[in-house]
């Protein structure tokens, strides 16, 4: 678990308002950046700023805001920091919260707020941010007296980034942050006796698992968000080995067991590959390392898995037994309970069930070539792995191509791979590779997105240029809500209600507006060069890629269903499998 450095014993050496204060102590966390929007409310803090260490970027939407903070976070485990201002600037926030709670992920947002004498009076730009946030939050403060802020500041980050990651929000009233800070330390003691974070795994617990999995012929390791978190990547690798067992992934689990690896099996769920899917339904025993079995894995829990042993590593209590009894679990760090799970496991005999994937891999490899009716959205995704080789970050927006780029775009390190997964926020890619990019300036990010998410959050084109970040954004442009598009097709008769993106812009001359260079891709036989120079000019570039409209992403395992019911591509598109043949 990444944790932020210890804050420095500084006492206050000269007259300092609250929110000088604030950002004293942000400095001696050693955070780098604030993204955020100013307001009436805030400008105590803002003001603050000036002349701070830390670099205050000015987004185009309290969104875009959150979103970036995400990026950051996701890409680097350090937490990400926003700043608003009151009512509706901190409403705007609210997606962005909901989409980092739901991902675990570590955030601190900032908002401004009316003056204590005013609160819940209907004050102007008042909104009760505190409570509105309330589910979606880990933690929550309202600050009403200045020489707290230190030590809100100080539990903030220990909550946000330690136990099972989240956001904490923290609400400051104008005159709060307006009043003389009279404290004697900058780092004071925390108060939070009701914060527990899990103690060290129960060594039990972890041999209990470990006799599980003796006399296993058939093991999958299912890789989850929470083995990235934990950065249990290197350890993962060693059991597998040891074990000789394949390894699948969640959408969010991806690369922290390379996907290029033989023994993975890449994505399983709704769009997951056909084989993955298959080893489910042949697997005697799976164990989830940091998983939550969540319903697009998981779509029927009493048909997943059937006769197989069942195993969960978790850091969150709350997650045992919520959706499937396990056979043995065991709480604490992924990456502390699979380091100790490698001793006291012994190689298996999986021969002939390395060999029986093998086969499904070759009967049913994705389909990523184009189409007589025009260039596909597989055919793009699969030239920009050729192209960039997994070397680049990859954030995704929410839909069609989010799901293709994760079939496609094969992850080496989970770090490298960020993506919507609990909340499916459209919106959320293109900023959230503003994030990544600021917090790995070295590395090449490339944003892939709809066109209909990307619309939503675009104005950041401004941030980039502004910043000189040389984000790659690649559009998958189909003129339709593609995924809600997919489900009409299939389950409402084609009926089709409130997809249709007829009226897109060109995305080039968009681009272009915002000062940034735009690559226009509608042919197959462009694809690859025109990929290339995007990804190796230095600056920023907007990539379009105009596709055919009516494609479909497969596998598919409908909704509610299990995987002995997914549904094949074409040819294969009729095969279903209704029982569990040859299943314990």
């Amino acid at each position: 678990m990444l944790l932020c450095a210890p804050m420095k014993n500084t006492s206050s050496q000269k007259s300092m308002t609250g929110a000088e204060a604030l950002i004293r102590c942000l400095e001696n966390y050693g955070v780098e950046y604030i993204w955020g929007l100013s307001g009436g409310a805030a400008i105590p803090i803002f003001d603050a700023l000036v002349g701070s260490k830390i670099k205050l970027i000015l987004v185009r939407h309290e969104q875009g805001a959150t979103h970036m903070a995400d990026g950051y976070a996701r890409a680097t485990g350090k937490p990400g920091v926003v700043l608003v201002t009151s009512g509706p600037g901190a409403t705007n926030t609210v997606t962005g919260i909901m989409t980092a709670h739901m991902d675990s992920v570590p955030m601190i947002v900032l908002t401004g707020q009316t003056i204590s004498p005013m609160l819940g009076k209907d004050a102007f730009q008042e909104s009760d941010i505190f409570g509105i946030t309330m589910p979606v939050v880990k933690h929550s403060y309202l600050v009403k007296v200045t020489n707290d802020i230190p030590r809100v500041i100080k539990e903030a980050f220990h909550i946000t980034n330690t136990g099972r990651p989240g956001p904490v929000l923290i609400d400051l009233p104008k005159d709060v942050t307006s009043a003389t800070f009279t404290g004697t330390t900058l780092d004071p003691k925390m108060d939070i006796p009701g914060y527990k974070i899990p103690a060290k795994p129960k060594k039990s617990d972890i041999l209990k698992m470990a006799k599980l999995f003796k006399g296993s012929k058939r093991p999958v390791l299912l890789v989850g968000h929470g083995a990235v978190i934990a950065r249990a990547g290197d350890a993962i690798k060693k059991l597998a080995y040891k074990l000789k067992s394949p390894v699948t992934n969640t959408l969010l689990g991806k690369g922290e067991f390379p996907e290029t690896d033989p023994l993975s099996l890449g994505m399983l769920g709704m769009h997951g590959t056909a084989y993955a899917n298959l080893a489910l339904t042949r697997c005697d025993l799976i164990m989830s390392i940091g998983s939550r079995w969540d319903d697009r894995i998981n779509g029927n829990p009493a048909k997943f898995c059937i006769g197989a042993k069942k195993l969960h590593i978790d850091i969150d209590a709350a997650e045992i037994n919520k959706i499937l009894k396990p056979d043995a679990y065991c709480i604490g760090d992924a990456r502390e309970i699979v380091e100790e799970l490698v001793k006291c496991v012994d190689t298996l005999d999986t021969k002939e069930w390395l060999k029986e994937l093998d086969g499904y891999k070759a009967k049913y490899p994705l389909n990523s070539a184009s189409s007589e009716k025009g260039l596909t959205a597989q055919y793009v995704l699969h030239e920009l792995q050729n192209v960039t080789q997994g070397r680049a970050i990859i954030s995704t927006d929410v839909g069609q191509h989010q799901m293709w780029s994760a079939q496609f775009n094969l992850a080496i390190k989970g770090t490298r791979w960020l993506s919507s997964g609990g909340a499916g926020t459209m919106g959320f890619g293109f900023p959230a590779a503003v994030g990544a990019q600021f917090g790995c300036p070295k590395d090449l990010v490339v944003a892939v997105v709809g066109d209909g998410g990307f619309q939503m959050t675009l104005s950041e084109l401004a941030t980039v240029f502004i910043h000189k970040l040389p984000v790659k954004v690649l559009i998958i442009d189909n003129k339709y809500l593609g995924m809600v598009r997919q489900w009409q097709e299939l389950f409402f008769e084609n009926r089709l209600s409130g997809v249709d993106l007829e009226g897109n812009p060109d995305f080039v001359k968009l681009a272009e507006a915002y000062h940034i260079k735009g690559v226009h891709i509608d042919k197959a036989e462009h694809v690859r060069a025109r990929l290339e120079e995007a990804i190796n000019f230095p600056g920023p570039v907007v990539i379009w890629a105009e596709v055919i409209k009516g494609d479909n992403v497969f596998p598919m395992i409908p909704a509610g269903k299990s995987a002995y019911e997914m549904i094949i591509e074409p040819p294969h598109r009729d095969t279903k499998l209704e029982k569990p043949t040859g299943s314990t």
